[in-house]
């Protein structure tokens, strides 16, 4: 599939992941307190939602996205304010001036948007180098669960998100929730919660 122009999207506001307000599993994840607040990045901010929240919980934030007029936006929601949070124009697989480490990283559908599984296997490599021993990795991702559908974030099988995230990280979570979105039905997700690990994954055995 030729690649999004994400700038168009933003000009025309054709952008159905939109919503205007914090993702209410992110809010549920941080209200838990299994995620504190620490240094952050935020990969596809969009118009700066989910990242200004995380800064006026304590969090010091970083948010990247690849569509310049995203990012224009969303520093015009920072002007003024005190809060923690910081927004860059950056392409994630490619750019190689980002440097962690970052406690916390979350995406809300940037892994599902790419079709090839290297380069998605390359994004959660990006985000192991990011992250400290320990680090927690948020992802929301488009399943392939639910009724048919033409509208809505891409579809990702369970098998396409481990694939991608066991080889560098630790899968602590993988779970079927809904993913909000600005059309008439919300669409079925993988909430994936990965961390860190001080040690490389092991080959899968033969029983003995």
């Amino acid at each position: 599939m030729p690649t999004p122009d994400w700038n168009e999207r933003y000009r025309t506001g054709d952008l159905p992941w939109d919503t205007g307000a914090p993702d209410a599993h992110l809010v549920k994840l941080v209200e838990s307190g299994r995620v504190r607040p620490g240094k952050c990045l935020e990969v596809g901010c969009g118009t700066g939602t989910n990242a200004l929240w995380l800064a006026s919980r304590g969090f010091d934030v970083l948010g990247v996205d690849i569509a310049h007029l995203a990012v224009e936006r969303a520093n015009g929601r920072i002007a003024g304010t005190s809060l923690r949070c910081a927004f860059t124009v950056l392409d994630f697989l490619q750019d190689r001036t980002l440097t962690g480490p970052f406690e916390f990283v979350f995406d809300r559908g940037c892994l599902h948007s790419h079709d090839e599984a290297s380069d998605r296997s390359h994004f959660a490599l990006r985000v192991s180098h990011l992250l400290p021993v320990g680090g927690l990795w948020f992802s929301l991702i488009g399943s392939t669960e639910g009724a048919p559908r033409d509208t809505g974030p891409p579809r990702r099988t369970a098998t396409d998100v481990v694939s991608a995230i066991e080889p560098h990280l630790e899968i602590v979570e993988l779970q079927s929730v809904l993913f909000e979105t600005n059309h008439a039905e919300d669409a079925l997700a993988w909430h994936c919660l990965a961390r860190h690990r001080s040690e490389s994954a092991q080959p899968s055995t033969r029983r003995q």
